[in-house]
């Protein structure tokens, strides 16, 4: 199941878990330093104990009857004994490693001398074990002079490790506890600043908890971190998306309600009438076809208005040719423009468009049918598509009345009809709302001859892929 992610954990987790590894691994670091300067500082002690056995030491005989004698009294390893806890003993041997005196458990020495030790000495400093103790031993040779006789002695003293780590441990301990200590300040401090961070966030929820159900009104919280900004604003621009539709939805059960309720309160006069025989059958028969037709118009056209918008929502948009959509739809709507004669005129060169197959054919179609409705009979009529750098433009000219400046205030509002015209007055607000839809624009403009209107001119742009801004992004 998934685990909701807590700011404050991540916080912790990520700050937290890289010092403590690092405190892991200073730790072991700490101790094995620690541990090798009290080495340093107890193999001085090893180092004079050797040299003060040293000193004792004399040769006896002289010729081949020569030989070292070793008289070390135990208290001379005394005075360099640190404490109880820990153990020292000693072996004297000669240059062949044979003991002479002390704890032959010792060793003997078998090593060679460091190239560069730290004392000047002829010494080295080894660990070994004594009777299963660990020890750490120092050896010292020693030169032995009595009157004309020379020899070389080894001395070894070797010390039990307990006081060595004992001293370690303690060091490594205070050491923990300053770091536990700084953990525990770090912590508090990352709990205290994530607190005080998320402060502004947790009001901004509540605020929003408290808002009733229709308010989709901007988010106002200038206090957020910067970071949680594009948040806030990403959260605007949807929420002003969310109150475009719940306008449009609105506007839309609003008008339908209001633009089929004639429709249907004449059907209901003419069923009335024709029930009562205030007309002949077949006359009142095509009164309630006209009706009928006009609601079913009208219904369709709603829907159409309605597919628009949800198709904006969606932005299921893809690369199409639209000389190839224009084409399609001129044969479709053929029959039409024969009907009336028109002298038909199509130039529609490749231009590759962002967007819907529906939605391109049914803005083509609204504008196209505009056209050839108020063409008069054997009148021109031209469609053109061309593209300049970024843009393709279809247009739409035909030798109509044009449009009066009455009309021209609320042409794209939905429901205005020229008069003297049927229709809904839905046709050009569908084609211009998929136009802006598509990232592009409408332009109807009267087109004149020595001064006179000789007829429309409708052009529609829209975006060449790659050439502009996706539509419906900001």
């Amino acid at each position: 199941m998934f685990k909701e992610r807590s700011l404050r954990r991540d916080l912790l987790i990520g700050i937290l878990l890289p010092i403590v590894l690092f405190v892991v691994v200073d730790t072991v670091s700490v101790y094995h330093q620690a541990l090798a300067a009290v080495n340093v500082a107890y193999d001085r002690t090893l180092l004079a104990s050797a040299k003060s056995i040293g000193e004792l030491l004399e040769i006896e005989g002289e010729g081949a009857q020569a030989h070292i004698r070793a008289r070390v009294p135990y208290a001379a390893l005394e005075a360099f004994e640190a404490d109880n806890r820990s153990r020292m003993s000693y072996r004297v041997s000669d240059a062949r490693g044979q003991w002479l005196d002390g704890d032959a458990a010792l060793r003997a020495w078998s090593g060679t001398l460091p190239q560069q030790g730290p004392y000047a000495a002829l010494v080295d400093f080894y660990d070994d074990t004594v009777r299963s103790d660990a020890v750490r031993v120092a050896v010292l040779l020693q030169p032995v002079a009595t009157g004309r006789e020379r020899a070389m002695a080894m001395v070894q003293v070797a010390e039990t490790l307990e006081l060595r780590h004992t001293l370690a441990r303690q060091i490594l301990l205070d050491t923990l506890q300053r770091q536990a200590l700084l953990i525990g300040v770090i912590t508090a401090v990352v709990l205290f600043v994530v607190q005080r961070v998320t402060g502004p966030v947790r009001r901004l929820s509540r605020s929003l908890d408290a808002r009733s159900e229709d308010d989709l009104t901007p988010i106002q919280a200038p206090e957020l971190p910067g970071e949680i900004q594009p948040l806030t604003e990403a959260a605007n621009r949807v929420m002003a998306r969310l109150q475009h539709l719940l306008d449009y939805q609105q506007r839309f059960v609003r008008d339908a309600a209001h633009q089929l309720r004639t429709p249907l309160a004449v059907l209901k006069v003419q069923v009335q009438s024709a029930l009562r025989g205030d007309l002949a059958p077949h006359e009142a028969l095509q009164g309630i076809e006209a009706t009928v037709n006009r609601a079913t118009q009208l219904t369709n056209q709603m829907l159409t208005f309605a597919k628009v918008e949800q198709l904006r929502q969606q932005q299921s948009f893809e690369p199409l040719d639209w000389a190839e959509s224009v084409r399609a739809l001129v044969l479709e709507m053929s029959p039409l423009i024969a009907e009336k004669n028109l002298d038909f005129e199509l130039d529609a060169k490749p231009c590759v468009v962002l967007a819907h197959e529906w939605m391109l054919r049914e803005m083509v179609r609204n504008f196209l049918h505009n056209a050839v409705r108020h063409s008069p009979p054997g009148a021109s009529l031209l469609l053109q598509l061309s593209q300049s750098a970024e843009v393709a433009t279809l247009l739409i000219q035909d030798a109509g009345c044009g449009i009066s400046e009455a009309l021209r205030s609320r042409l794209f509002q939905p429901f205005a009809t020229a008069g003297g015209h049927a229709g809904t007055g839905l046709g050009l607000t569908i084609a211009r709302e998929i136009a802006l839809a598509l990232g592009g624009s409408v332009q109807l403009n009267n087109r004149l001859s020595e001064g006179q209107v000789c007829g429309l001119d409708a052009r529609i742009s829209l975006p060449l892929v790659g050439t502009a801004t996706p539509p419906g992004t900001a």
